[in-house]
């Protein structure tokens, strides 16, 4: 890996920790928030126990840590230490300048909401980079393990519900519980945006009886490649050509405007590509 690409990652690992330890110091703990993973346990550890959510972080993920060596073969990395030791470094930080019951709105749904797209913009950073902060994925890893029957995700979400409904016994609030669950929704689903990539193409899947045609003007006019695929049709039997091509979406209108130009008949069918690699789009070596 070169130097400046392993500069880059790891600042942006960095930024995720940081927006990851400002969110729960800020918005969920205050509020008894718990979406999921260790970062939610550690909330609920704080509010019954009174230890704070970094010594908590690094007391769990460290033995899970070292366990997942022993079980799993090989941990996820240097860069997973990096992450979980960053977090609870930036959690001590903010307790220090700020002090441990700071936030800064009381209104339970606003923290989970705006804790739960902060939280998930850095975990999904963290992620991107090719890091984990521990946690359920490390636990879920390990039950795979022992329990192939579930998968993964399966394992994480029984964990992380699990932590969800803890939240709630220890308030003893049924709302504290759904407004965990709803902070745990918008982490994951933002997470899993930033990880897909924030752009996105268009495949394009074209039958028509003028595909030499529409396939030249693609390349001529889009500057696009394409891609001839034999296709027969069940019903009638009758042997086609069906082209593929993949564009930005700039590219998307011109692109029906080119094909219906030709055959107003033909048959398109357009699918959402989160990334893509290769010539004209992402290149290999910028990963």
């Amino acid at each position: 890996m070169k130097k400046s690409s392993a500069l880059l990652e790891y600042s942006v690992i960095t930024l995720g920790s940081a927006m990851m330890a400002f969110a729960l110091h800020f918005f969920l703990e205050p509020n008894t928030i718990a979406p999921g993973g260790v970062t939610g346990l550690a909330v609920v550890i704080q509010k019954l126990m009174g230890i704070p959510m970094d010594i908590t972080n690094l007391a769990i993920n460290v033995p899970l840590f070292i366990a997942g060596i022993m079980i799993l073969g090989k941990a996820f990395g240097a860069k997973t230490a990096y992450a979980t030791i960053m977090l609870s470094l930036f959690l001590r930080l903010f307790i220090i300048f700020f002090g441990a019951d700071y936030t800064i709105t009381s209104d339970i749904l606003l923290a989970a909401i705006y804790g739960g797209v902060t939280l998930g913009v850095g975990i999904g950073l963290v992620f991107k980079m090719g890091g984990t902060t521990g946690g359920t994925d490390l636990a879920g890893a390990m039950l795979n393990h022992y329990i192939p029957t579930l998968s993964i995700a399966k394992l994480m979400m029984i964990l992380d519900l699990m932590i969800v409904a803890f939240a709630g016994m220890v308030e003893k609030k049924m709302e504290t519980a759904l407004y965990s669950v709803i902070a745990l929704y918008i982490v994951v689903k933002l997470a899993d945006f930033i990880v897909e990539d924030l752009s996105y193409s268009k495949a394009f899947y074209i039958i028509s009886q003028k595909s030499d045609i529409i396939g030249k003007r693609i390349i001529d006019e889009l500057d696009r490649g394409v891609t001839s695929i034999n296709s027969k049709g069940m019903y009638t039997g009758e042997e086609k050509e069906m082209l593929l091509c993949v564009v930005s979406r700039a590219q998307v209108i011109k692109l029906k405007k080119l094909v219906y130009e030709e055959d107003p008949y033909a048959f398109m069918m357009v699918a959402t590509i989160h990334e893509v690699l290769g010539e004209g789009f992402k290149e290999v070596d910028s990963l």
